[in-house]
């Protein structure tokens, strides 16, 4: 796998990670007459992506979701397409829709084609469902036609037949030959503009089908947990399975995948970027553990900095660090481009390792939101 690496050291830049090299793609979408593209790979910055819940065929009420969706930060949004009147409502959705529209398919081809005549942005197949080979190319010719990209979609819970015989259960080694035998399809129907994912409920197999994966191809790879779990535990999955993979550089989109309010994953999916400086710019805000040491009540504060914060919206790199005793406190503090060290009633702020202030405890939120606005003056 070809990664490459440059670390930045400036305080208040995002170091740059190391990134597989895929190939990238490009999605096309209009609003108000203007054609936006939003590119996956080749570099890009990674996307979020989510799923509305809603009935596709309510074509108010899925566009109500996906532009709470677009409003939460989600840079595509995908539909389910699981009958006729779904793939009917898909030309409204796509002129009305803020962000890039995937259309989900599965089982019937025709579905796939009305979506590429709706303009979707791109179509997810999942090779274990969709049906004969020659209605795969069906799909594969018109959106090619198009300009449309095609994301091939491997589950560990629907695989096909044959691999699940030769391999027993769905192992790593099955999702990727999956993924390879249609990338294949697709290389010779001369149809390059290919997303791919290979998601499991396991975590840890999912990690090792995409390291398999990113090690086979150059195609760019759209990272999930599939039916990671409820907001107690989908998370951490998620977490665990995207980010060590984006930590080694494998990734080009991603969606955390929650049996929740999907705006949950727009956000979780940010969070996750977010621990590892990438993605969009934006404040990181850092608090200690606490222990016993502890001086003053660092939850609330952390609580309503974190809400300040996520409420002003900020698209500026920084570290702002929120300690609570004299151990650490002072060094974390001094080593963020922000930082807080709680005392008795009372914190010193520090910028760049300097102290710059002392506020009453009620008073650091304001005073944090106050001096990242003022930032550079």
């Amino acid at each position: 796998m070809d990664t490459s690496t440059a670390e930045s050291t400036q305080a208040g830049q995002a170091p740059q990670r190391p990134r597989r090299h895929s190939r990238q793609v490009t999605l096309r979408h209009t609003v108000d007459g203007v054609e936006h593209e939003t590119k996956i790979g080749g570099g890009a910055p990674i996307t979020v992506q989510s799923m509305t819940t809603g009935k596709t065929h309510d074509v108010e009420g899925c566009l109500a979701e996906v532009r709470e969706l677009a409003e939460a930060g989600a840079d595509v949004v995908r539909v389910a397409v699981p009958r006729p009147e779904d793939a009917d409502a898909l030309a409204a959705i796509v002129a009305g829709s803020p962000v890039p529209i995937v259309a989900d398919i599965h089982f019937n081809h025709q579905y796939a084609l009305t979506a590429l005549k709706a303009g979707v942005a791109k179509v997810r197949i999942n090779p274990g469902n969709i049906g004969k080979p020659e209605w795969e190319r069906e799909v594969l010719r018109a959106a090619k036609d198009l300009g449309v990209p095609i994301r091939i979609g491997v589950n560990g819970g629907s695989l096909e037949k044959d691999l699940l015989d030769k391999y027993g259960f769905p192992r790593p080694e099955a999702l990727v030959e999956s993924a390879l035998r249609h990338a294949e399809v697709c290389a010779r129907e001369g149809f390059e503009d290919v997303i791919i994912s290979v998601k499991h409920s396991d975590v840890y197999f999912m990690i090792q089908s995409y390291r398999l994966l990113a090690e086979q191809t150059d195609y760019p790879l759209h990272l999930g947990v599939t039916e990671s779990g409820s907001m107690k535990t989908g998370p951490i999955k998620s977490s665990i399975g995207i980010g060590s993979l984006l930590a080694d550089g494998i990734g080009d989109t991603i969606r955390v995948s929650l049996a929740a309010d999907s705006v949950n994953e727009v956000r979780i999916g940010h969070q996750i970027l977010k621990s590892l400086r990438l993605g969009r710019p934006g404040v990181n805000v850092i608090a200690c553990p606490t222990c016993g040491r502890l001086a003053g009540d660092l939850f609330s504060v952390v609580d309503e900095v974190e809400e300040a914060v996520a409420a002003k919206g900020f698209e500026r790199d920084l570290n702002v660090a929120l300690m609570g005793c004299a151990v650490n406190g002072p060094g974390e503090a001094a080593g963020a481009d922000l930082g807080v060290s709680l005392g008795r009633g009372r914190a010193h702020l520090f910028k760049h390792g300097e102290i710059v202030g002392t506020v009453d405890q009620g008073e650091i939120a304001d005073a944090v939101i106050d001096l990242i606005e003022r930032w550079d003056d």
